[in-house]
């Protein structure tokens, strides 16, 4: 061979050979007669053919040599093997994790798994010392809440406003009323609570504006495109009176307009001129502001006073309760049927259209868009429930429940088991139930019932399946504050000198901290505030506001609170007594809450899935925490709620499905740590 045609591997050297002559000649057929051979190139001479005789690979071969060897039994079977395990242990994993999937229920949605904290910002926090909350206020809360545990925030509103009805009239929907900051500070706020994982729920108000928004004064002039913004009718300077209904505020809900020569509907003060959702770009204006806010980063809507949207084209009469009343003296909301002011045909329509809205925004990754409607309907709770929608068709979240709102009317463990049955049970299948106890336009719950139930009611919220909704203040037991003539300032106020939105109360400096400087607050601090303060509290382990977030945490750490079934077992004169369990979980909790005027024993001997010894985890009173009970002997003082932590195999809702509710059944493996669909 020319030197030009060799090639020399490691000492060894061969001529030019052909690939496939290599293959065609690896199977060798004297192995032990070339083992004994130098490695390298022979040549056979019956068959004269060049065989290449290396047997085992070394460094450097060619791809060639490579491939050559690979093809041999003792590398291509492990290899194959490994191959094949690969690939089975693949789809096993794959499988396994569809099959977790499948059998796990949803996660829990942030407004599911945090309580909603009603901040209203005119009383929450003086930043700049002028008497009034303000954004920057809250923001310089935001470890307050986190304090507490709580994620979910819904600020009342902070709209552009001239006040009448301290925010509830819109002057622009798209601005910030200067006493409460600017958008920049808004945006801070919201920035801040995104950063530390809370969200921003915000009043929406679509049933009416201001008179001084834009739009009215245009629809005043009859702007063509503004002419039927509002809902205008013919009627007389003199006797401005339509038809007879009437306001929530009371006396005729007409007010005459001499610049336009008509009258326009106002369902609340006259200052608050109804909107006309019969005129497509009404709904579409409305429409837009959702996105606008939505576009902001806004995590929900809490929409205001839903049933009174849409108002019956015919504009008749309604209705008398005491037909045998002179209309002329029909002056109050409750003197008429609202056959035709409120839950009229379409409204439905039109919050699943803003439903829709909403949807569109919660396609982004972990920022669902949280709708809760507001609606007093009173006895006629089928009304509320539809709120939630349809099987087919989703509407908000839930409805705010108010029912608990009357737990002041009758103080028994059997009126509060009413109260809350009323709701579980005409709920729609499958939905989430929420709690609310106070709010901005109804007396706090702890001058209403007495401060003394002011901790079994916080109780009694948190440890019921659902969102509990907490009023500022009610986790350190606010009260209510009377007025004078001079100090009233909200709506509210003027009927009764009381009001239920003072100053939070922060410590016991000036102002109970709410604001730094000495100017007069916009309502007066509470008197009690030096002893009442979440400063105090806070260094207080059998306080208010210790119990409110000890109870907060258990509700958020604990499965059975979250995810397991609630269960009536007892009520009487005086206690209501309830279970929270889930099925394949070793711990469960029992409820014993004194609504009643007096201490009491209740004997729940005749429910054999308790044990007979029940531990005390927690009592609203202190020095009954750890207390060892009997079953059939469970002293509670008037007030006084318990919360007992047991572990029983046997659970209480296979036997009692009447008396049983969860959202979502699930079921626990305590093994590997899981819940699963069952």
């Amino acid at each position: 061979m020319s030197s030009s045609s060799c090639k020399t591997f490691h000492g060894h050297v061969t001529g030019k050979i052909n690939f496939w002559n290599i293959v065609k000649l690896a199977g060798l057929k004297n192995k032990t007669k070339q083992n004994n051979k130098k490695p390298g190139l022979h040549v056979n001479k019956r068959t004269k053919v060049n065989e290449y005789t290396q047997i085992k690979p070394y460094a450097g071969m060619p791809k060639e040599v490579l491939l050559l060897y690979s093809s041999q039994a003792r590398y291509r079977v492990p290899r194959e093997v490994l191959f094949w395990l690969t690939v089975a242990c693949t789809l096993t994993l794959l499988a396994l994790t569809a099959t977790v999937i499948a059998l796990s229920p949803r996660c829990l949605s942030w407004w599911q798994a945090s309580p909603v904290y009603q901040v209203y910002p005119r009383s929450f926090k003086d930043s700049d010392g002028d008497g009034v909350g303000d954004l920057t206020g809250i923001l310089e809360q935001l470890d307050h809440f986190q304090f507490l545990n709580i994620k979910s925030i819904w600020i009342s509103p902070f709209y552009r406003s001239p006040m009448k009805d301290f925010g509830y009239d819109v002057e622009d929907f798209r601005d910030i009323d200067p006493l409460f900051g600017t958008m920049r500070d808004f945006e801070e706020l919201l920035a801040e609570m995104h950063n530390k994982g809370m969200k921003l729920i915000m009043d929406f108000i679509p049933n009416h504006t201001s008179d001084r928004h834009r739009w009215f004064n245009l629809s005043r002039i009859r702007d063509p495109h503004y002419e039927d913004y509002y809902v205008w009718t013919d009627c007389s300077a003199t006797s401005p009176k339509p038809n007879n209904w009437v306001s929530v505020f009371g006396n005729s809900s007409w007010t005459y307009d001499a610049v336009r020569g008509q009258c326009y509907l106002h369902q609340f003060f006259k200052e608050q001129p109804d909107l006309n959702f019969r005129n497509p770009h009404v709904r579409q204006e409305m429409t837009d502001i959702i996105r606008f806010w939505l576009g902001k980063g806004v995590d929900g809507f809490r929409m205001d006073a839903v049933k009174h949207i849409l108002e019956a084209t015919h504009l008749r009469n309604e209705p008398q309760v005491d037909p045998n009343k002179p209309p002329e003296s029909i002056t109050s909301e409750w003197d008429l049927h609202h056959d035709y002011t409120t839950s009229q045909l379409g409204l439905h329509d039109l919050l699943r259209e803003w439903r829709a809205e909403m949807d569109v925004f919660s396609r982004e990754p972990s920022r669902y868009r949280f709708m809760v409607t507001e609606s007093y309907d009173y006895h006629e709770v089928d009304k509320t429930m539809m709120y939630y929608g349809t099987p087919l068709v989703k509407e908000s979240d839930f409805p705010f429940n108010f029912y608990l709102l009357d737990l002041p009317h009758n103080t028994s463990g059997m009126w509060v088991q009413h109260l809350v049955h009323l709701w579980m049970a005409n709920m729609p299948k499958g939905q989430w139930p929420n709690w609310v106890v106070g709010n901005h336009d109804k007396p706090r719950i702890a001058s209403s019932a007495g401060q003394a139930y002011s901790r079994v009611i916080n109780m009694l919220l948190l440890t019921l399946p659902g969102t509990p909704t907490t009023y500022y203040g009610e986790e350190i037991g606010m009260e209510n504050i009377n007025v004078t003539d001079s100090q009233i300032q909200d709506p509210f106020a003027k009927f009764n000198k009381v009001s239920y939105r003072s100053p939070m109360q922060w410590s016991s400096n000036t102002n109970a901290g709410f604001s730094s400087k000495l100017n007069t607050t916009w309502l007066p601090v509470h008197p009690n505030y030096r002893n009442v303060n979440v400063e105090v509290q806070k260094q207080d382990e059998g306080s208010v506001l210790a119990q409110y977030r000890f109870l907060n945490t258990l509700r958020q750490t604990e499965l059975p609170f979250q995810r397991g079934w609630f269960c009536y077992i007892h009520a009487d004169a005086n206690v209501f007594s309830y279970l929270r369990e889930l099925d394949g979980h070793s711990k469960a909790f029992l409820m014993v809450l004194n609504f009643g005027k007096q201490s009491a024993i209740t004997d729940l001997s005749s429910v054999p899935e308790l044990p007979d010894q029940l531990k005390v985890l927690m009592s609203t009173n202190q020095v009954n925490n750890g207390m060892v009970l009997q079953r059939s002997r469970i002293l509670t003082e008037a007030g006084e709620g318990l919360v007992i932590q047991y572990s029983t195999p046997t659970r209480y809702n296979p036997n009692h499905p009447t008396q049983c509710y969860v959202s979502e059944k699930a079921c626990y493996l305590e093994a590997i740590d899981i819940l699963y669909k069952c």
